[in-house]
């Protein structure tokens, strides 16, 4: 290591390293996995390399960021689903907020796995070898009637086919690029992607109501902890609470609403 140069790591004490690490920390700013990693590569180095004791003691370790996912409101959904002209990609997008798909699942869907008489589809291998059946949206059954019938799709097979190559489905890739042309036309400024989908579906079926347990269900999510980040984003709670300047008496601050208009205006 270069912080201990000329020294040798096998020489340098448990003290030395305790410095260097803050050092990152403190002075290099790095972010908590780097510093995490930093931390266990050197723990790996003195007990399994060098046999040797590795007694840090109280070093502040960060902690990983927890950031809140951005959710896109009902308006900026409609916007990005009339940014996209191709009728398979619009069906794409609109599948993946209707039942809060992982782009994944969206890519791998299959004819087979959509009961319209049960109303019912089926995520199948999802993430953790795990299935799950969820509602089928009622409103969307119209449009994927439409898509389906005029692609002339069959009874199985890829729901969303690459190109003419029926035996493949449409990648990852492909599909994230069409959400973040329609991101971009729809003039949505917040950082969102095509996940933001999945995000916006859990959040607004919890300001909805629905049960956080039902969610979880849903997402196919193994730990409700998981799940509960939504409860941090939710206004279904935050909205009914009113700032403190709500309750000032402000009108007296601008008592002639017409000349504050031509004072803007000047």
């Amino acid at each position: 290591m270069q912080y201990i140069h000329p020294q040798h790591p096998k020489d340098i004490t448990s003290d030395e390293i305790k410095t260097y690490l803050l050092h990152l920390i403190e002075d290099k700013g790095f972010s908590s996995g780097t510093v995490n990693q930093v931390f266990n590569a050197i723990r790996y180095l003195y007990v399994e390399l060098y046999k040797k004791p590795f007694v840090i003691g109280k070093l502040p370790r960060p902690k990983k960021e927890k950031k809140l996912p951005d959710v896109l409101n009902e308006d900026e959904l409609m916007r990005i689903f009339n940014a996209v002209n191709n009728y398979k990609h619009k069906i794409m997008l609109m599948m993946a907020y209707a039942h809060g798909l992982r782009v994944s699942e969206i890519v791998n869907l299959r004819i087979e796995d959509i009961d319209a008489q049960r109303g019912q589809l089926h995520i199948r291998g999802a993430k953790g070898k795990k299935d799950r059946y969820l509602n089928l949206s009622q409103l969307i059954l119209e449009p994927l009637h439409i898509y389906w019938h005029s692609y002339n799709l069959g009874i199985k097979g890829w729901l969303f086919p690459s190109g003419y190559h029926k035996d493949k489905h449409l990648s990852v890739r492909s599909i994230q690029a069409v959400s973040e042309r329609a991101i971009r036309s729809a003039r949505i400024g917040k950082p969102v992607s095509m996940h933001t989908l999945r995000h916006s579906f859990a959040t607004h079926q919890l300001e909805r109501g629905n049960d956080i347990r039902f969610i979880q269900k849903m997402l196919g999510h193994s730990s409700i902890k998981t799940t509960e980040i939504y409860t941090h984003v939710s206004t279904a709670d935050i909205t009914k609470i009113k700032s403190p300047f709500d309750f000032l008496p402000i009108d007296k601050l601008f008592g002639n609403k017409e000349k504050d208009v031509k004072l803007l205006k000047k």
